[in-house]
């Protein structure tokens, strides 16, 4: 594989990054326009609705001119199809750049190929496949809710150092804190990141969370709610108007991301208790589990989801450990 192409891939992801959690239900792609071995223009997919990332990248060029003889680096297919804005590889023919260089292909069935295909009838040298691995990761929510025809699931939680998420008893309705101030803004920041956000009944009644972005700059996520007897009192944080909350009476995981599939939601953190966790794990309907461990013990308690997966990082976070795994 050519050294030059993954070097502009990768920064093709770097730059994509700033798109997370605003161009949902569009993926986050990365652009980068290279003439004689420079950096002539970039670009990442603006907030839905808005620009993808090619034409971003083209608009920035300062000398058009230049776009005749350069390269065109992204990390997914441009589409073939007009949308919210018109087909990518249409303005890419227009500006007549003759290189094309793409990460993964795109199989969401409206361009599945037919970008690419459009690019070679019109004379442009293709490339496809660099990378291809770590582009299809950094695209894994588009590409979990196109082909598994569901959001891609995040489930998360915090535990006692001697393995409980609450304690047995408590005497207020919010909750028990775990982890330190540093965990919990890094919560907000993911809940920035993604389209949702869920919890069961129970969690709603026994913590009365407003399941917000408080601690970071971003958008509150939509809130999902698991309520299978709509008794839930008005009067709950869940209902102010500070984000979208939507009802689920839906009871397997399974119906439930398909009821979130056909809401268009591509992505959702699973913050509710252990029966809510465990629900999506022994369904075995889950990507990532994120789980913090603080050092503080209960003695007794509500026991920590039991499930298998890869650990794939720790840290610490001062006296916190996070540990990330994937289900493989």
């Amino acid at each position: 594989m050519d050294q030059t192409h993954e070097t502009y891939i990768k920064r093709c992801i770097e730059i994509a990054k700033n798109g997370l959690g605003n161009t949902r239900p569009n993926p986050m792609v990365g652009s980068v326009i290279v003439h004689n071995n420079s950096i002539i223009g970039e670009g990442f997919t603006s907030a839905y609705g808005g620009n993808h990332a090619e034409v971003n990248a083209i608009n920035s060029v300062k000398n058009k001119d230049l776009l005749k003889e350069a390269t065109i680096y992204v990390t997914l297919e441009p589409c073939s199809h007009y949308g919210k804005t018109p087909p990518c590889s249409d303005l890419i023919i227009k500006n007549e750049i003759p290189n094309v260089v793409i990460g993964c292909i795109d199989d969401n069935e409206q361009v599945a190929g037919k970008g690419i295909a459009k690019l070679k009838q019109a004379g442009c040298q293709v490339t496809v496949g660099v990378l291809e691995q770590a582009c299809k990761t950094h695209h894994k929510r588009f590409f979990t809710f196109h082909n598994k025809k569901r959001p891609y699931i995040i489930l998360k939680w915090a535990e006692s150092s001697d393995g409980f998420i609450a304690p047995l008893t408590k005497d207020e309705q919010k909750p028990v804190w775990i982890t330190n101030v540093f965990s919990r803004q890094l919560v907000h920041k993911w809940r920035a990141e993604e389209q949702a956000i869920l919890v069961g009944a129970n969690t709603v009644l026994q913590d009365n969370p407003s399941l917000t972005v408080r601690d970071w700059t971003g958008q509150n996520p939509i809130r999902i709610v698991l309520d299978k007897t709509e008794s839930l009192p008005q009067k709950l944080s869940v209902f102010n108007e500070e984000a979208e909350t939507i009802l689920l009476k839906e009871t397997s995981a399974k119906s439930i991301c398909e009821a979130l599939f056909k809401a268009n939601i591509n992505s959702v953190i699973i913050e509710g208790g252990t029966k809510t966790l465990q629900k999506f794990i022994d369904e075995n309907v889950w990507d990532e589990a994120r789980v913090f461990i603080g050092n503080n013990t209960f003695g007794d308690g509500t026991k920590t989801p039991f499930f298998s997966g890869t650990l794939i990082s720790e840290e610490n976070i001062l006296n916190d450990t996070l540990k990330i795994y994937h289900n493989d």
